[in-house]
């Protein structure tokens, strides 16, 4: 069995993953979870604030702490969309460097692969249609795990739906936003999912995925607003359901609060208060184009196929699909 740990820097959140693995299997897995909010202002200047770098940079001191406390030897550590989007992205990339780590930025190709590969470990022998939720991007993959841990993907695509995109270019003028705003966030889901569920062929019935699921904090963060959880309980989150209806009127209240007022519903991190929003209406607009009338969320996400990814290669193992995870000692 091998222990390893995992963070993953991403435009909202910095999250840290100490798995144990053993063929192939995420045996057992402590994870932490921080709003660093990497991406905050990335829509407007094109580049990472120094303000938000500083944030993650202190994060990761303290994983890198944790993870030796939990006796882990070796990391990876992988960004995506703010990190792929910003001009100066190389600064991050050296303060991570200089803290013994061998950082990636990772195509959103390779990141909607990972999460197919965590999510599928749920639904061996299923052809389902995973969308890992996220704040600058939504990635997309199509297609199955069988029983002998062959992984198939079909297809995997990386889109510009992200809650902190959608946020500071539409829903970011008033406190409650307008009508028209909400419109154009909502349209300018449609016109980036569209294409990939057409090329796709989702709604072809002779293709089509048994099942729809979704990670992301916006995704555990509405059935945890839904089952009204405090404290965040992930047994009641994990695998858990929404139905259609259920994710359009949580859409709704929402688009009805501030965010002052959002941040106190019972289930919602404060934190997550200025973009829960425009996650909550990508996902409806997600569910209303793939005609889904319900969705799955799951907690086994990115982390779940980093870290199998990361045990397969200590052992000298190839992986599943073509991509190479860097590892550092600790």
């Amino acid at each position: 069995m091998e222990r390893v740990a995992c963070i993953d820097i991403g435009t909202v959140t910095v999250r840290l993953a100490v798995a144990d693995v053993e063929d192939s299997h995420v045996v057992r897995m402590m994870k932490r979870s921080t709003i660093c909010n990497l991406g905050e202002g990335l829509s407007a200047t094109g580049m990472i604030g120094e303000e938000a770098r500083g944030r993650v940079v202190g994060c990761v001191d303290a994983y890198l702490q944790m993870a030796r406390g939990a006796d882990a030897h070796r990391i990876c550590c992988t960004l995506t969309s703010a990190a792929r989007d910003a001009s100066n992205s190389q600064l991050l990339l050296d303060d991570l460097t200089k803290r013994g780590i061998h950082p990636q930025i990772i195509a959103g190709e390779v990141e909607g692969s990972l999460t197919f590969l965590g999510v599928a470990q749920d639904f061996v022998g299923r052809r389902i249609l995973v969308a890992d939720n996220g704040g600058g991007s939504t990635e997309l993959a199509v297609g199955s795990l069988d029983g002998g841990h062959g992984l198939r993907i079909d297809g995997v695509h990386s889109t510009d739906v992200g809650c902190r995109r959608i946020t500071e270019r539409f829903l970011s003028k008033s406190e409650i936003p307008s009508q028209a705003d909400l419109a154009a966030a909502r349209d300018f889901a449609r016109e980036l999912f569209q294409p990939v569920i057409q090329r796709e062929g989702i709604l072809r019935e002779e293709s089509r995925p048994e099942r729809l699921v979704v990670t992301g904090g916006t995704a555990t963060s509405l059935v945890a607003m839904h089952k009204e959880l405090e404290p965040y309980d992930s047994s009641q989150v994990h695998l858990a359901s929404l139905s259609r209806a259920q994710v359009e009127d949580l859409t709704a209240k929402l688009a009805s609060l501030t965010v002052a007022e959002r941040a106190e519903l019972p289930g919602l991190q404060a934190k997550r208060a200025p973009v829960i929003l425009a996650g909550a209406l990508a996902i409806a607009e997600l569910m209303a184009q793939t005609h889904f009338d319900e969705l799955t969320v799951s907690e086994s996400d990115l982390l779940f196929g980093l870290s199998i990814c990361a045990g397969r290669t200590v052992r000298g193992e190839g992986l599943p699909f073509d991509w190479k995870v860097q590892l550092s000692d600790i």
